[in-house]
């Protein structure tokens, strides 16, 4: 079945970087458009960033444009996201998707 597993989220402090990765399987990956999300304490689910299928496409949300890339290995069946300087404000649980399919998430906590 199709399956979306994140990894890479932890505890980092403020202006510190984390590169997050979502390992895809149960579709042909490279055939289709992959997007983060993030999702804090009492807020709703946002859009940070979504890459084509090819990769020759991206765009971010206005809050981590400059400091998040996002990028895709279609041999590996793989989609990341390089964070760099991290604020507190990006402490959330951030979820890799395709369509209606969601992972599990990996919490990031930007802190000192």
């Amino acid at each position: 079945q199709v399956q979306l597993v994140e990894s890479g989220g932890g505890l980092v402090q403020p202006g510190g970087s984390l590169r997050l990765a979502c390992a895809a399987s149960g579709f042909t990956f490279r055939s289709y458009a992959m997007k983060w999300y993030r999702q804090a304490p009492g807020k709703e689910r946002e859009l940070v960033a979504s890459i084509t299928s090819t990769g020759g496409s991206t765009n971010y949300a206005d809050s981590v444009k400059g400091r998040f890339t996002i990028s895709r290995d279609n041999a590996k069946n793989t989609v990341y996201l390089q964070m760099n300087m991290l604020k507190p404000e990006d402490t959330a649980m951030y979820y890799c998707n395709r369509l209606l399919v969601w992972g599990q998430g990996t919490q990031v906590t930007v802190s000192s």
